[in-house]
Parts: C-alpha cells; structure tokens; sequence
C-alpha cells in the first residue's frame, strides 16, 4: 500500500512540476529536463543574473555558475579538473575547433535545440564545427578600438595609430593572448593564424613595440578605465566600448581600416557532462528570442538571433560599438585553431607579457 501511495505522490509531483513549467514557453521541455543541476563555466560579464534567474524559475534547475577570462584559462580548467564538471561553457571559434578535435566536446542533440532556428544561417556549421554538432553560436565578440575624444582630439583610424611612441602608458588592453596578438600580426601585415617563423618574428617585433603603450590590461572590465579617465585608448570587447559610450559620452568607437580580429562565441557541453539534458534544455532556452534580447540588453555584443533583433532596443541598434559596418566585417579575419604552433604563441606571449 505504501509502495502505491508512493507512486500516486510521485505522479501528483510529477504534473505540479509540468503544470508550473507550463506558464512559460513548452519547447524543448520533458519531465527528464526540470529540476537538478546545471554547472556553467563562461566568460566574465556575459551572461546576465536576470537570464539565469528566469532559468531556473522555469525550470526549476539550480544553476552553479564560475567565470574564466580567456580561452586558454577556460581549457586549462577543464583539462586540469575533474572531468564533468561542468555542463555548458563558452569557448570561441579557434577553441571549439580544438575541443572538438581532442574529443572534449559532447554531441549536441539538436532536436532539443529548436531554437537553432533563429541563429542567422552565416554563423552555423563554420569551419570549427562544420557539422555543426558541437556547438552552437552565442555571441560575436570581436575587440574594437575606442578613444577620449577630449584627450585624443587627432582621432584614431588604424590599429597602427595605437603603437605610436605618443601614446605611451595611454592604453587599456584586453589580456587575450590570440586577440592581442592578431592585432599586432596585422599591423606587421602578417596574418593572424601564421605559423611561419620568420613571419612570426615580425609579428613579435611590432607585438613588443606596443608594451610601453598599455597601461592596464584588463578583460573582465576594460570599459571601467576608460569611463573613469585613466586611459584614454582602449582596444576592447565591442560590448565593453558600448557600455563605456554610455557613461561617458566622449568615448568614440573606432572599427580600424585596416581590419579586424573577428572572435565568435558558442555555446557547447563538454565530455562527460553530468547534466546534459539540463545543458541542452538550457542552450535552447537561450536562444529565444527574448532571452537574446535580456543578453543584449545588459552585454551588447553583436547578435547572431536574428529573431531577436526586432525586439533589440533602439539605444542597441543606434550604438556602432556593438553594430559594425559590413565593410569591416568583411576585411575581419577569423582566429583558427593553430595546432602545435600554438605552443609558440604562448611563449610569446609570456616573454610580452614579462617584459
């Protein structure tokens, strides 16, 4: 008798839970995907309370939440961990390629991700996954350049203007290996994925000739010197230059003539992920089309969802850190999975960051 009460409470529950989901939208609900845990690992400032608030209320899945501040920081943590240990991260283009090939991604069942759908057509099945079963898009952060038009009154045009000696201990820098980096390979007129030695020297030739420039390096908030005065230069996440206009009003954005590193953003699970229903219920959940509109509300980056963009306000629409022209996207050049160069990278990058 205990047995069969016990059966009939469990099915009670099991509709209580199922009726409470109901009040929000039912795509990509099942009874296997409410409740328990969700352990996500992303970037700093990408993601907002709000969104994973509203996650949580819906579905009733407790979300544990840590942040990293580059792709390599974000490898290094989940190789070095226990594995499973996290459900969802957020690793750029070049990175997921990596993943991928190492067997570190999960396969993703798209069938509950419908939300897909609203992802602009460009931006899936690229080169780092062109299956597109490992990942899916989140956000196109690519760094800009910004500037104090009140202590900079000459204006900036060209990554190349930052390097000059004028503007020593006037900048603030991300503390992005790859985006750095790629900036400096295309002021030396190299590309930003070259394993060629002799290129490379040029390229950490011109990458040395910008230290004495940087005052701060900063990627979790790099728009908070800039707001504040303390520098007057910034190459910066496009977001972070958005939200600087906003508070200081003499800051002006600057996509440089002579191009772009471009950096997408995606959504995937890594292996042996202990909760990926509750991973993947999650991923669809932020591709709606409002949750898009909440992210970029607070984080305007630019936005794949194409079905979020009518609902973007106007302040996100009319603001170019977080719109750029397609000119400059189509002179950007993508980061790519550099293999065993990678290592090279990396001691260049120590040796810069020592000097």
């Amino acid at each position: 008798m205990k047995r069969v009460v016990s059966i009939i409470m469990a099915i009670v529950l099991t509709g209580s839970v199922l009726l409470m989901a109901g009040c929000g939208s039912t795509a990509g609900k099942s009874a296997s995907g409410t409740g328990g845990e969700l352990n996500i690992f992303n970037w700093t400032e990408y993601m907002p309370q709000s969104v994973l608030d509203a996650f949580t209320e819906e579905y009733g899945i407790k979300i544990n939440y840590t942040t990293f501040s580059s792709n390599e920081e974000m490898l290094a943590k989940i190789k070095s961990g226990e594995k499973g240990m996290y459900d969802v991260t957020v690793p750029s283009d070049y990175m997921v390629d990596k993943m991928r090939s190492e067997g570190m991604l999960e396969k993703l069942d798209m069938s509950k991700i419908e939300n897909i759908k609203n992802i602009n057509a460009q931006y899936r099945k690229m080169y780092y996954d062109p299956t597109g079963e490992y990942s899916v898009p989140y956000m196109i952060s690519n760094a800009i350049l910004c500037y104090n038009k009140q202590k900079i009154p000459e204006g900036i045009k060209n990554f190349s203007d930052i390097f000059d000696p004028k503007y020593a201990n006037s900048i603030v820098c991300i503390d992005d290996e790859r985006m750095v980096m790629g900036m400096a390979a295309i002021v030396a007129g190299v590309p930003v994925n070259e394993t060629d030695t002799a290129k490379l020297d040029l390229m950490k030739e011109k990458l040395f000739t910008l230290k004495p420039n940087v005052k701060v390096f900063d990627s979790d908030s790099p728009k908070s010197s800039m707001i504040s005065g303390e520098t007057s230069i910034g190459y910066v996440w496009c977001a972070e230059a958005a939200l600087a206009m906003k508070e200081n009003k003499d800051i002006v954005p600057v996509y440089p003539e002579d191009g772009l590193v471009l950096m997408i953003d995606n959504l995937v699970i890594p292996a042996g992920a202990k909760n990926k229903e509750n991973a993947e219920l999650f991923i669809n959940f932020v591709l709606k089309a409002e949750t898009s509109k909440m992210i970029s509300d607070e984080f305007p980056y630019v936005n794949p969802n194409d079905a979020a963009k009518p609902l973007l306000s106007e302040e996100f629409k009319s603001n170019a850190a977080s719109n750029p022209p397609a000119e400059a996207l189509a002179k950007g050049q993508l980061l790519k999975n550099l293999g065993d160069s990678a290592s090279v990278y990396d001691d260049i990058w120590t040796e810069f960051k020592n000097k």
